[in-house]
């Protein structure tokens, strides 16, 4: 179980698992936004979302582009097929990577089964699919608070 850690500012920050969000209650660092509803460890209630009770400073992010993720696609594009938007379940490289593509936020995309076969080592052009969108580097938000 995971839970959503979010600064004193209520932006979301990253997810912990249950023992760390209990140590950050313990050291009384954070303060409990959202709980599991009759569930406590020990005099503490299951978290599911956590504040901070002092402002952190993110100086690490700004400037800074996520790093790439097949997690990261699939949350960018809301796990829904860049080509057909149906539910989409693999990555699919634009560029194939057997023609030089790389693992970056550009040249991917969330894929259905259906149109990453008809695609295989083709661009998209080539297989006669376009995208409906274009692929671009997601916004932290958009990577942490689901």
């Amino acid at each position: 179980m995971h839970v959503l850690v979010l600064n004193a500012s209520y932006e979301p920050l990253q997810k912990v698992d249950l023992r760390h969000a209990i140590r950050m209650l313990v050291r009384e660092v954070a303060v409990v936004e959202e709980a599991e509803e009759g569930r406590t460890i020990g005099s503490y209630p299951v978290p599911r979302v956590l504040r901070l009770v002092r402002y952190v400073a993110m100086r690490w992010r700004h400037g800074r582009r996520p790093p790439w993720s097949k997690r990261g696609v699939y949350l960018r594009d809301r796990g829904v097929c860049g080509y057909c938007g149906k539910r989409g379940h693999t990555i699919d490289h634009i560029m194939p990577q057997s023609r030089g593509g790389a693992d970056t936020w550009e040249n991917t995309v969330l894929a259905c089964g259906r149109c990453n076969n008809r695609k295989g080592s083709r661009t998209p052009e080539e297989a006669g699919l376009r995208l409906r969108a274009a692929p671009r580097v997601p916004r932290w938000e958009e990577l942490v608070g689901r």
